[in-house]
C-alpha cells in the first residue's frame, strides 16, 4: 500500500506579503462611527446621538479605537442622495464632534488615505430605514474595504487577517438582511396606523395647527385621560366674528367681480379696521396689511366650505403643496361654513383662467407696457385654450396668441393646427362686445333676440370641457407607453442597472397617474359648476339700458365686464368671435349697482341712459 505524502499546507498569513498583516494586528484598529436620530420632533438628538455613541464603542473590541464620528438629525426613509445635506444639527448642542454625515463618510471610504478600517453603528436601522439604501451603502463600504459593523450583532473577529474568520458569515447576513426588512415593516407599519389615525381625526371634525384666518378654536379638553391631565386639548373650528365676514367679502369679490389678488387686497387695505389684515404663526413676520398672497391663501383654503381638510401641505418636504388629488376631505361638514362649496370650485376655476393677468384698471405695471388694453386677460385663442395678449403694431391694437412649441411637447395635436402668430384687432372686437351689449343684454329686444338665439339650438360652449378630455385622454396615452417600456425592457445583466431603469418608470407612471386624477376632478368639478338648464327670467331682472363702452372709462368697464364674467374666444377656423357672459342670481346686485354708476351724473354726458327694468324674481342662471 502507498501512502500518499503529506501536502505542505500555507496560511495566507505566512506569506512575506502578509507579514505586516499581523504587526498590525497589535495596533488599535481605526474604527468610524456612524450615528443617525430622526427629525428633532421625534428624538432628542443631544441623549440619543451620545447613547448610540456609547453603544457602538462598548462593543467594539479591546484592540479598536473610534477615530472619526460621522452623524445625521434626518429621515432615515430619505433618498440616499438627499441624505447628509441636512443642518438639523447645528440646532442642538450636541457633545460629539462632527467630521460630517453619511456622505462625508463615504466620499472618505473611497479615499486611499481614509483613517478608518471599518464602520460602526449602534443598529443596521441607523444606516438607513429603507432596505435598499442600507444594503447600497453596506455594498459601496465593502467595495472600498470597508467592514460595516453594528453593535447589537455578533461582533466578528476584527484581529483576524484577511481570509480568516473576519469575512462575511452567511448567518451574520441572514440576520442582517432580517432586521432590515423588520425595521422598514415597522416603518411602513406606523406611516399607516399614523395616516389612517390622521383620516378619522379629520372626519371627526377636529383641526390640525392655527386656525384658518376667518375662524377661531374652539378647545375641547383632551379625550384621553393622561394628555388631558397634562392640559392638552383638542380643536374645533368656530366662525370669528370680523375675519368670517372678511372671508366671505374676499370670495365675493372674486367670484363675482372676479378680480385679482393685489386688487382684491387693495380693496381691504381701504378698510382696515373693517377688514382686519392676518397675522402669520410668526407674528414677527406680519406686514400689518393685506397683501396679494395672504388673498391667494383664502381663496385658496378649502375649510371655508365647512369641510375639515388635511394633508395639503407635505410636511416633510419643506411644506411645499400637495395636489388637490392627495387632500383628505371629511366626508360630512364639520364646522359652520363662510362659502359654499361651489362657490369655492368657481373660484378655483378663475384662478386657472386669469392665471398672470391684472385685475387693475390703466396701464399695466410691467416696465416695458406703454398702452392700455380694455380687452386684457377676457379674450382667449380657442384652439389652445391659452389667453390671448395685447400687441401694438403701426399705432393699431391687437390680441396676439403665439405658443412656443418648447413649452407644448405633449401637445402636439392642437400645436399642428395653431398659426404660428394669430392677432385680432382690437377695434374688430369692440364693435361687436358694444353691439353684443347693447342688443343682447341692455337692449330692449333682449328676450326676443334670446328666444330666437335658442330656437336655432345655439350649441353650447364646451371648449374648456374639451381640453380637460383632450388632456386626460393623452394622459392615458403617455401611460400606456411607459407600461409597455416597463414590459419590453430587456435586462441589462446588471441588477442594480435594471432595478433603477424599472424604478423610474415606475415613477414617471405615478406622476401621470396624479396628473391623470387631478385633471379628472377638474373636469368633474367644470361638469358640476354646470347649471343643468338656463333661466331666461334673470335676463329680464337686468336694467334696459343705452351705454357706450368706450366713454365710460376702463375702470367702469373693467367692473362691468367682471360682473358678467365676460369671455371671448376666438375661433381661427371659423373666424368667428364667441362671446359669453354669466349671470347668476347672487350677482344680479352687484351689476345693478354697477349699471346705475354708469347713468349716474358723474359718467360723461351721453355715455348712458337708464330705462327701469321689468322685475321678475330671479330663480337660478343665465349663460349667454
Amino acid at each position: 500500500m502507498s501512502v500518499r505524502p503529506a501536502r505542505a499546507v500555507s496560511f495566507p498569513w505566512e506569506d512575506s506579503d502578509d507579514a505586516a498583516a499581523v504587526q498590525a494586528a497589535e495596533i488599535p484598529l481605526s474604527v468610524a462611527w456612524l450615528g443617525r436620530t430622526s427629525t428633532d420632533d421625534q428624538q432628542d438628538p443631544t441623549l440619543s446621538l451620545p447613547r448610540q455613541l456609547r453603544s457602538s464603542r462598548d462593543a467594539l473590541p479591546d484592540n479598536a479605537l473610534i477615530v472619526a464620528h460621522f452623524y445625521d438629525v434626518e429621515s432615515g426613509r430619505m433618498d440616499l442622495a438627499a441624505r447628509g445635506q441636512g443642518h438639523a444639527h447645528e440646532a442642538f448642542d450636541i457633545p460629539i464632534a462632527r467630521d460630517g454625515g453619511i456622505q462625508d463618510l463615504l466620499a472618505e471610504a473611497k479615499r486611499p488615505d481614509r483613517r478608518f478600517a471599518a464602520v460602526i453603528c449602534e443598529s443596521v436601522e441607523r444606516v438607513a430605514r429603507r432596505t435598499y439604501f442600507g444594503t447600497k451603502i453596506e455594498y459601496e463600504l465593502e467595495q472600498a474595504g470597508v467592514l460595516l459593523l453594528a453593535a447589537d450583532e455578533p461582533m466578528p473577529q476584527l484581529d483576524q487577517p484577511r481570509g480568516g474568520r473576519s469575512r462575511k458569515r452567511a448567518s451574520r447576513v441572514l440576520t442582517r438582511r432580517v432586521k432590515q426588512a423588520v425595521a422598514e415593516w415597522y416603518v411602513l407599519q406606523m406611516l399607516e396606523l399614523s395616516w389612517d389615525a390622521f383620516c378619522e381625526h379629520t372626519e371627526q371634525g377636529w383641526n390640525v395647527g392655527k386656525p384658518c384666518y376667518g375662524y377661531r378654536a374652539k378647545k375641547i379638553p383632551h379625550p384621553v385621560a393622561a394628555k388631558r391631565a397634562e392640559g392638552r386639548s383638542k380643536s374645533r373650528l368656530i366662525p370669528h366674528p370680523v375675519e368670517g365676514p372678511t372671508v366671505t367679502h374676499i370670495f365675493m369679490l372674486r367670484s363675482v367681480y372676479r378680480l385679482g389678488y393685489d386688487a382684491i387686497a387693495d380693496r381691504l387695505n381701504l378698510e382696515p379696521q373693517k377688514y382686519p389684515p392676518p397675522t402669520p404663526v410668526d407674528p414677527r413676520r406680519a406686514l400689518g396689511r393685506w397683501s396679494g398672497s395672504a388673498v391667494r391663501d383664502v381663496l385658496a383654503n378649502p375649510k371655508y366650505t365647512g369641510y375639515m381638510v388635511w394633508n395639503r401641505r407635505a410636511t416633510k418636504q419643506g411644506g411645499k403643496n400637495n395636489p388637490p388629488s392627495e387632500w383628505v376631505w371629511s366626508r360630512q361638514p364639520t364646522h359652520e361654513p363662510l362659502v359654499t362649496k361651489e362657490i369655492f370650485q368657481q373660484v378655483a376655476a378663475i384662478a386657472r383662467t386669469r392665471q398672470g393677468s391684472s385685475s387693475n384698471p390703466g396701464p399695466s405695471n410691467q416696465p416695458r407696457a406703454k398702452r392700455t388694453y380694455p380687452f386684457r386677460s377676457y379674450v382667449f385663442c380657442d384652439p389652445c385654450n391659452r389667453r390671448m395678449h395685447g400687441k401694438t403694431k403701426r399705432k393699431i391694437q391687437y390680441y396676439a396668441c403665439e405658443p412656443d412649441m418648447r413649452h407644448h411637447k405633449d401637445r402636439r395635436d392642437w400645436y399642428a393646427k395653431h398659426p404660428k402668430s394669430l392677432w385680432v384687432r382690437e377695434d374688430d372686437l369692440f364693435d361687436c362686445v358694444q353691439e353684443f351689449f347693447a342688443e343682447r343684454v341692455f337692449g330692449p329686444k333682449r328676450m326676443a333676440t334670446l328666444a330666437e338665439e335658442l330656437a336655432k339650438g345655439t350649441p353650447k360652449d364646451n371648449s374648456a370641457r374639451d381640453h380637460l378630455e383632450k388632456e386626460i385622454s393623452d394622459l392615458e396615452r403617455r401611460q400606456r407607453n411607459v407600461l409597455d417600456q416597463i414590459e419590453d425592457h430587456i435586462p441589462s445583466g446588471d441588477d442594480e442597472i435594471d432595478r433603477d431603469f424599472r424604478e423610474r418608470l415606475q415613477r414617471r407612471y405615478s406622476d401621470l397617474a396624479r396628473t391623470r386624477k387631478a385633471k379628472r376632478e377638474e373636469l368633474n368639478a367644470l361638469v358640476e359648476a354646470e347649471q343643468p338648464q338656463d333661466d331666461q327670467t334673470i335676463l329680464n331682472e337686468l336694467p334696459r339700458l343705452k351705454v357706450d363702452l368706450e366713454a365710460i372709462g376702463d375702470e367702469l368697464r373693467r367692473k362691468l365686464f367682471d360682473a358678467f364674467r365676460l369671455e371671448l374666444r376666438y375661433r381661427v377656423d371659423a373666424h368667428e368671435l364667441l362671446i359669453r357672459i354669466t349671470v347668476k342670481e347672487d350677482n344680479v346686485p352687484a351689476i345693478m349697482a354697477l349699471t346705475s354708476d354708469i347713468a349716474s351724473p358723474a359718467a360723461p354726458d351721453g355715455a348712458a341712459e337708464i330705462v327701469p327694468p321689468v322685475l321678475v324674481p330671479p330663480q337660478g342662471a343665465l349663460t349667454v
